[in-house]
C-alpha cells in the first residue's frame, strides 16, 4: 500500500555529499542514517525537481532491475550540488549508458561475446606484460612516484588502447579528455568538448579499420554492416572511457586503502591467492561509482511508495554496497570477505559490461604492484593525499608513494 501523502517526511533539502572528515574511503554519514530509518525518501533536487533517494540494497538492486526505470539522460534530473537546471540532451549515438531497450540491447548484443570470461582471460598474459613494463619504468625512475600517473593510469590505458586498437602513443589524450568529461567542476560545454574530442578521434580511427580491419574490437565492430560511422565512433568512445578512468581510479584508490589498512596489506601480500576476494571487496568498500539516477517511465511502488511518473530516482550505491542489512561489519574492509552481489558495477540491463575486463586488471595488478615494492608505503601524511571530489567517479587526483 502506497504511503499517504501526509505521512510522509518532508522532502530533503539536498543529496548529502560530505564525507566524514579524515575518512576518505567512507561515504557521508548521514546515508547511514537515512538508509536506516527509511531505505526511499523523497528528496529536492538543485533545479527544483522533487524526486527521490534510495538508500538500502534491496531498493537500489531492484530499481536498477526494473525496465520500468529509464536510464535516458533526457528524462533525468542530475542530484549532485550545483548541478545544471537545464535538461540533459540525448545520450549521442553509441553512448549505452544513456538509453534504454531496444537500442541498448541491439548495442550490448554486439559486444556482449567480445567481453566474455573467457576472452578476458585470454588477455591475461598482455595484461601481465603491460603491468610489468610500467612497474620497470616506476623502478627505474626511483621513489618517490605518483602511482596515478606511473601505474593506475598508464595499466588500463594500454590495456584498453589494445583492445580497440588504439595506437598506444595517443593514450595520454585519452585520459586527458577522458578526465573532463567526468569532471562534475567542468561546464557542460568544456565536457561537450572533450567528448566530441574523443568521437573525432574514433571516428577517424574507426574509418581506418573499415579500410584495413586487423584483430582488435574496433575493427570487429567495423566489420558490421548495420552501425553507423556515428554509432561505430560513439560506442569506440564510450568503451575507452568507461574501460580507463574507472579501472585507473580503482587500481590507485584500492592501492590507497591498502596501505591505510596494513593488515589487509600483509594479508593480501602474504597471499596473493586472495586477489580474487580482494578485488570484490575493494570494488564493494570503495564504490568509486558512487552515485546512479534512473527517471520512472511510469507510476511504479516500491518500498510502499508511489513513484510518479516522470520523476527521477537518484541510487546511492556507496549506501547500498554498506547496508547492514546485507553486508556484515560493512565499514570494515575484509579482503577476506564474499562480497558477491555488491552492486560496485552496477546491476540490471546496465550492469557494467567491460566488468571481467576490469577483474582481469585488478587481479593481475594488485599483487604484481606489492610483490614489485614490499616497502611500498605513502610518501605524504593520509590526509594529504589529494581527492577527486568533482567528478563522478571518485578517487585520488594523485597518490604519492615511496618505498
Amino acid at each position: 500500500m502506497s504511503q499517504h501523502p501526509s505521512t510522509t517526511p518532508d522532502p530533503l533539502a539536498a543529496l548529502p555529499v560530505t564525507r566524514p572528515a579524515g575518512c576518505p574511503f567512507d561515504p557521508p554519514a548521514e546515508l547511514a542514517r537515512l538508509r536506516e530509518e527509511q531505505p526511499l525518501r523523497r528528496m529536492r533536487y538543485p533545479d527544483g525537481h522533487v524526486g527521490w533517494l534510495a538508500t538500502g540494497y534491496a531498493t537500489v538492486r531492484a530499481i536498477l532491475a526494473d525496465p520500468r526505470f529509464s536510464s535516458r539522460y533526457e528524462l533525468m534530473h542530475l542530484p549532485h550540488p550545483g548541478s545544471p537546471a537545464e535538461p540533459l540532451p540525448p545520450a549521442p549515438p553509441g553512448d549505452m549508458s544513456g538509453i534504454d531497450a531496444p537500442g541498448h540491447t541491439r548495442y550490448r548484443r554486439l559486444l556482449m561475446g567480445k567481453f566474455t570470461v573467457r576472452r578476458m582471460r585470454a588477455l591475461t598474459e598482455r595484461v601481465e606484460q603491460f603491468t610489468t613494463d610500467c612497474l620497470d619504468a616506476m623502478e627505474r625512475q626511483g621513489p618517490p612516484a605518483d602511482l596515478v600517473e606511473a601505474f593506475a593510469q598508464p595499466v588500463p590505458a594500454l590495456v584498453i588502447c589494445e583492445l580497440l586498437g588504439v595506437p598506444t602513443d595517443g593514450r595520454d589524450v585519452f585520459q586527458r579528455h577522458t578526465s573532463t568529461v567526468t569532471d562534475k567542476s567542468r561546464s557542460m560545454k568544456e565536457q561537450a568538448a572533450a567528448y566530441n574530442a574523443l568521437q573525432d578521434i574514433i571516428h577517424e580511427l574507426a574509418q581506418a579499420k573499415r579500410a584495413a580491419p586487423a584483430d582488435d574490437l574496433l575493427s570487429d565492430l567495423a566489420r558490421h554492416g548495420d552501425l553507423t560511422e556515428t554509432e561505430l565512433a560513439g560506442i569506440g568512445t564510450f568503451l575507452l572511457g568507461a574501460g580507463l578512468d574507472t579501472t585507473a581510479n580503482m587500481l590507485a584508490h584500492g592501492t590507497f586503502a591498502l596501505l591505510s589498512n596494513p593488515g589487509q596489506l600483509a594479508a593480501l601480500r602474504a597471499d596473493p591467492g586472495l586477489a580474487d576476494q580482494a578485488v570484490e571487496e575493494l570494488m564493494r568498500y570503495l564504490t568509486i561509482t558512487d552515485t546512479g539516477i534512473r527517471a520512472a517511465l511510469e507510476d511504479v511502488e516500491v518500498d510502499g511508495h508511489l513513484i510518479k511518473a516522470g520523476e527521477t530516482v537518484t541510487l546511492s550505491l556507496q549506501a547500498a554496497n554498506r547496508d547492514p542489512a546485507r553486508f556484515p561489519d560493512p565499514d570494515t574492509l575484509d579482503i577476506r570477505r564474499r562480497a558477491t552481489g555488491h552492486l560496485g558495477f552496477g546491476h540490471g540491463p546496465h550492469q557494467c559490461l567491460g566488468q571481467q575486463l576490469a577483474r582481469v586488471e585488478m587481479r593481475v595488478a594488485f599483487p604484481a604492484l606489492l610483490a614489485r615494492f614490499p616497502g611500498l608505503r605513502l610518501a605524504v601524511a593520509p590526509e594529504d593525499v589529494p581527492l577527486r571530489t568533482t567528478s563522478n567517479i571518485y578517487g585520488v587526483r594523485r597518490l604519492p608513494v615511496t618505498w
